[in-house]
């Protein structure tokens, strides 16, 4: 143990995993210059050189390969630690930063936030919003410590667990003459107004009306859910949205023929090592699954 510094081990990891100095730098918020002092430090503690650069990327050398798993069981240790100190002092603090979508955002999100931060005043929360792929891959960069996402995610790096079923409907103006069935067919029928694409909600309603053989072009493409309740309420035609986002208001909600659904689940880093407020924060999301089924709890 002795000599041995977990900055510079941190450096190193960081140094392999992104394949240059600067780009460990600005993760680690250091100088280009100090990390180099720190990879240079190890080097001449362990007596074997850790690190070559091929081509324009930092790469491991074979000692430095040997190095890397020892790391990793390190930081787990360290962390274990930490987090045991954690269990005797009072409350949580530190921050979390978690990415989701704007539905869940608005529907999902706010009594498990509040919880937490009645729970854990000084636990920061942070909350990114974008469309599922966006937040994937700001948990792929490490830019965010967990998503709440439609799946999947099919990156091997992410540990999925699935939360809940979000049924798609179709939604009408008031008064309007619904069609008896909500097939894709008759859907395609109407002007129907539905998210841009890019988001994975998207993709699933694509696919449904792809089995049925149904081309459909849409007749407005918006990037807000809320702004497609307000032109549905308005009378610009149906919608295609999460049950989950419909909500109490003016447009009428039909299941699709056949029914439809998202699946919406938690995504973090199987690399990732959770502190005591990210375990908090993704035991009250998995709490969400309790309540949508009790009877498997």
């Amino acid at each position: 143990m002795r000599g041995l510094n977990l900055d510079q081990l941190e450096a190193f990891a960081a140094v392999v995993e992104l394949g240059s100095f600067s780009a460990a730098a600005a993760r680690l918020n250091l100088t280009q210059p100090a990390i180099s002092f720190q990879i240079r430090q190890l080097e001449r503690r362990l007596g074997a050189r850790l690190l070559e650069r091929v081509g324009r990327r930092a790469q491991p050398t074979a000692a430095g390969r040997e190095l890397l798993p020892h790391i990793h069981r390190i930081g787990e240790t360290v962390a274990s630690a930490v987090e045991a100190m954690a269990d005797h002092a009072q409350g949580v603090a530190g921050r979390v930063r978690i990415g989701t979508g704007a539905t869940a955002c608005i529907h999902l999100l706010p009594p498990v936030l509040s919880e937490l931060r009645r729970r854990f005043p000084l636990l920061e929360i942070v909350v990114c919003t974008g469309n599922s792929p966006d937040m994937l891959r700001l948990l792929e960069d490490n830019a965010i410590d967990a998503a709440l996402v439609t799946l999947p995610a099919p990156r091997r790096m992410f540990d999925v667990e699935k939360l809940i079923d979000d049924e798609i409907v179709a939604v009408f103006p008031p008064g309007f003459a619904a069609p008896p069935k909500a097939s894709a067919a008759a859907l395609a029928a109407l002007p129907v107004l539905l998210s841009e694409p890019g988001s994975q909600s998207r993709r699933v309603i694509d696919d449904w009306f792809r089995q049925a053989r149904i081309a459909l072009k849409p007749a407005m493409e918006l990037g807000s859910i809320e702004a497609i309740k307000q032109l549905v309420s308005a009378g610009l035609g149906c919608g295609l949205l999460p049950r989950l986002a419909v909500g109490e208001g003016p447009v009428a909600a039909h299941s699709l023929a056949p029914p439809l659904y998202r699946e919406i689940g938690l995504v973090v880093s199987r690399d990732k090592i959770p502190d005591r407020g990210l375990r908090e924060l993704m035991r009250s999301l998995v709490a969400l699954k309790r309540e949508a089924h009790p009877a498997s709890s």
